[in-house]
């Protein structure tokens, strides 16, 4: 519980007096270019929310170093979150890192990981698939492409306040439950002590979006969740891996569809920004910004009113993983039925053809 408290403050402090002091820092923090297509906030907003998350985790870290000292594998897990933060910060700063440049460093992470935590993918329970994962280099290509497209992945569906600190949080405290489940201390405090700290970020980002999270806060999210997902698989083999893969099978469908979209379907390349990702189409064609009531002195903004709906949608994945986490076959089959289900909605949007369901009470 202290961890968690110590966690929460130190994110909530920080990302106060971020907000504070936001004159002296703006010029270099704060995202003022507002004419992107994914771009949906109208003032110049600081961008470097992850900060604070980073500092929660760190204090708390250094917190639980003076009563045990048995912290190594917290320890390492952040020293090898330092480089794709670290890139992401530095995206949030300049304005100048590419999206190339910031999976090689998220890469240069998973590598770390892989050796200092000793963690791999090395089944999916597939016949054959599970037979070249036994072969260690291919197992560590998959990893490495598995974390660093998930560290991304939270970076993409970042488009609206409370959007993807929100899906972490769920995603968490899924795999602290389950870690619960499975009495395993290290994972629950790994998975609560992060949740923790995104939440001191979050009462400060949603609903007003005083704050952004920003690359930096997004990657190091998507990170942490990776490597965590894949330490519960790898420390309890009753857990399908087919669980860590639709626990987060929001971010990942997000992402796996924006590149089938803009490299088959548009032509262009995976890593150029887009105004038609599911959280864009909710906010313009479900609740229809131009006709909905967006006075500045509103509480709660269209632009708040999107991330619930992709809140709800990330759990559709979450339930299932947790209530059939050991059978791989039923997690197949909701893997299946969710991917159904968002390309079905998806079509129906862009379409034009909203679900009458989806539409907001006015």
């Amino acid at each position: 519980m202290i961890s968690l408290l110590s966690a929460f403050f130190s994110s909530f402090i920080a990302t106060l007096l971020t907000i504070r002091f936001e004159h002296l820092h703006s010029h270099l923090s704060a995202d003022s270019d507002l004419s992107g297509p994914q771009k949906f906030h109208k003032n110049a907003v600081p961008r470097i929310g992850g900060v604070s998350i980073a500092l929660g985790v760190l204090i708390t870290i250094l917190l639980k170093l003076q009563v045990q000292a048995n912290s190594t594998i917290e320890i390492t897990l952040l020293v090898c979150a330092i480089p794709v933060f670290a890139i992401g910060l530095t995206e949030d700063l300049t304005k100048k890192i590419s999206v190339r440049m910031r999976l090689f460093f998220t890469a240069i992470g998973a590598l770390m990981a892989i050796n200092l935590l000793g963690i791999q993918i090395t089944k999916l329970d597939i016949p054959g698939i599970d037979y070249l994962l036994g072969f260690s280099p291919i197992a560590i290509v998959f990893t490495v492409f598995a974390v660093t497209g998930l560290s991304n992945a939270y970076n993409i569906i970042d488009g609206f306040n409370g959007l993807s600190s929100m899906v972490g949080m769920i995603t968490l405290m899924a795999l602290g439950y389950m870690s619960y489940v499975l009495a395993d201390p290290l994972m629950i405090s790994l998975s609560f002590m992060m949740a923790a700290a995104i939440l001191g970020f979050f009462v400060w980002n949603y609903p007003r979006g005083l704050i952004f999270l920003g690359d930096g806060g997004a990657y190091l999210i998507g990170f942490w969740i990776a490597i965590i997902s894949i330490m519960l698989v790898s420390r309890h083999d009753n857990v399908s891996p087919w669980f860590a893969l639709l626990v987060n099978g929001y971010p990942i469908l997000e992402t796996l569809f924006t590149i089938y979209r803009r490299k088959v379907h548009q032509g262009k390349s995976p890593g150029q920004p887009d105004g038609i990702h599911f959280h864009s189409l909710i906010f313009r064609r479900v609740l229809n910004s131009n006709h909905s009531g967006t006075k500045k002195a509103d509480w709660f903004t269209d632009n708040a009113k999107t991330s619930p709906y992709l809140w709800v949608l990330t759990s559709f994945a979450i339930v299932p993983a947790i209530l059939w986490w050991q059978s791989t076959p039923i997690l197949i089959g909701f893997f299946a039925l969710y991917i159904l289900s968002y390309v079905w909605l998806y079509k129906r949007i862009v379409s034009f053809r909203t679900p009458g369901w989806m539409h907001p009470i006015r």
